[in-house]
């Protein structure tokens, strides 16, 4: 059996768990194994690792190293996947000097051309990889293959549970590094409270915002409820920045609302608008109006909303699902193959 390596910030770290473990069986189905392994943050680890590869195929997932380390390590291996979900070549949103940073960009560039292949969590990554390859090569050896989900972790949203205390309940579910996104709208979660008398905002996470004129009702996230506290909302929210690095966002908190049945109100950014289809799984209002008016029209038509939530559910399965996914990596790996029988025959 052969065996294959990835580079992940760690074992339990949200990309590993979501875009590499649940593949696992793909690589054994064609005699393989995969190991996830964590980066060492030390210098001495970073060195002693190139020397532990051996020359097994690797995945390096969103690291972008420095040039000595890029040229060691594909030295040390015959096969260089590089697998990123997040607009790794700038900063965040938030950060005091802008988004463009010189020093990511190229260690970006030079991690995709290093790549035999470079797997991108959504359009817009993949867009900015195979500016850095050769037009010739570029369409097959960068792929998208999205963030995909366990659909058999998400119990469908409840309808007689989910209002047995009259709320009406919108939730966001996310990290507290992303949580900026909605803490900075407070008019918008205002004018909605003031417009539904009973709304709360249930917000999933590890730390938790106040807002004027709607109720936040906290919930301390964790792999074992999280799909519970979902199912019992009326509808999923997402509000990310208009900006560079927010349209690398590959949408996993989407596809959770979507995969618990839940109708989803988004504004027009980046990944959403590939999720979020207007008027059937959801709504893509811009304006604040546009928003109460969304939030105002499912709280009003619970029957349609519901099955906006079961549509959701529907392309999650079809185009986001393990499966879905599992399929992508094995035509992947497919190619992995067929490169190295055409090196091997030349």
């Amino acid at each position: 059996m052969e065996l294959w390596q990835a580079l992940v910030e760690s074992r339990d770290h949200v990309c590993a768990r979501y875009r590499l473990h649940p593949f696992l069986p793909v690589f054994q189905s064609r005699g393989s194994h995969l190991e996830l392994v964590s980066f060492p943050t030390s210098l001495w680890g970073r060195i002693h690792l190139n020397w532990k590869l051996g020359g097994s195929p690797l995945i390096i997932q969103r690291k972008l190293l420095p040039t000595w380390q890029t040229r060691l390590v594909r030295m040390r291996t015959r096969t260089l996947i590089f697998d990123f979900d997040d607009a790794v070549f700038l900063r965040d949103s938030y950060h005091p000097k802008g988004f463009h940073d010189g020093r990511r960009l190229r260690r970006f560039r030079r991690m995709v051309r290093a790549a035999d292949f470079v797997v991108a969590g959504n359009h817009y990554l993949a867009a900015e990889a195979r500016k850095w390859r050769m037009p010739e090569d570029a369409e097959k050896v960068v792929r998208v293959i999205p963030t995909c989900i366990d659909l058999s972790r998400y119990p469908l949203q409840d309808s007689n549970k989910r209002n047995s205390d009259g709320a009406f309940r919108l939730v966001w579910i996310g990290s507290s590094s992303t949580l900026q996104g909605i803490e900075d709208k407070p008019a918008l979660w205002k004018a909605i409270g003031q417009n539904q008398t009973g709304a709360k905002l249930r917000v999933i996470c590890d730390r938790f915002p106040r807002f004027d004129g709607l109720e936040v009702e906290p919930r301390t996230w964790s792999s074992a409820s999280e799909a519970l506290h979902l199912a019992e909302a009326d509808v999923g929210v997402s509000w990310i920045p208009d900006d560079p690095w927010s349209r690398g966002k590959c949408g996993l908190k989407v596809l959770q609302y979507m995969a618990a049945g839940l109708p989803v109100v988004a504004n027009p950014v980046g990944v959403h608008l590939e999720m979020v289809r207007p008027h059937i799984t959801g709504f893509l209002p811009q304006s604040e109006s546009e928003w109460v008016e969304a939030v105002d029209w499912l709280r009003r038509h619970p029957a349609e909303a519901q099955a906006m939530g079961r549509r959701g559910r529907e392309i999650a399965e079809k185009e986001y699902s393990i499966q879905a996914g599992a399929k992508a990596w094995n035509d992947l790996l497919g190619l992995v193959a067929m490169n190295r029988s055409q090196r091997e025959a030349a």
